[in-house]
């Protein structure tokens, strides 16, 4: 494995409010990283989906907790990791949806876990009961 170019952190509380903080660090990093063009869009919509279903679903209203994201890059590929203590949700579980009777339907929310899986290359989960959630996303960056 190549060393990484760049690794950032950043703790947020789990906050909507928090959001706007996760996108800039992620731009950040995303540009700092010398990302393509071609993948940056895709990269900051997956980041900013996993990290608005945690604060809006791991958590029961009123619970304050620390997420944590970790993002290193290197030539080849763009990781990050999301790490929480909300409740256990493995996108496993979540089949592919029919996205014309989502549509007809008229509903808004819930193609999260389906735009993280079509733009990265790699999303994986992990739970250790009693400690942390851990989301592993990768982009493969074609160089």
């Amino acid at each position: 494995m190549e060393p990484s170019l760049l690794v950032r952190s950043l703790s947020i509380p789990n906050e909507t409010r928090e959001l706007r903080s996760v996108r800039a660090f992620a731009a950040e990093a995303v540009h700092r990283g010398g990302v393509p063009k071609a993948y940056e869009n895709g990269i900051l919509l997956a980041i900013d989906e996993a990290v608005a279903n945690i604060i809006t679903h791991a958590y029961q209203e009123g619970r304050k907790d620390v997420i944590e994201i970790v993002i290193e890059v290197d030539a080849r590929r763009f990781s990050v990791i999301i790490r929480d203590s909300g409740t256990c949700f493995d996108p496993k579980t979540v089949s592919t949806p029919d996205l014309s009777a989502h549509v007809a339907d008229g509903k808004r929310n819930g193609l999260g876990v389906f735009l993280m899986r079509r733009v990265m290359d790699e999303v994986e989960y992990l739970f250790k009961e009693g400690v942390r959630n851990e989301l592993r996303m990768v982009k493969y960056l074609g160089t």
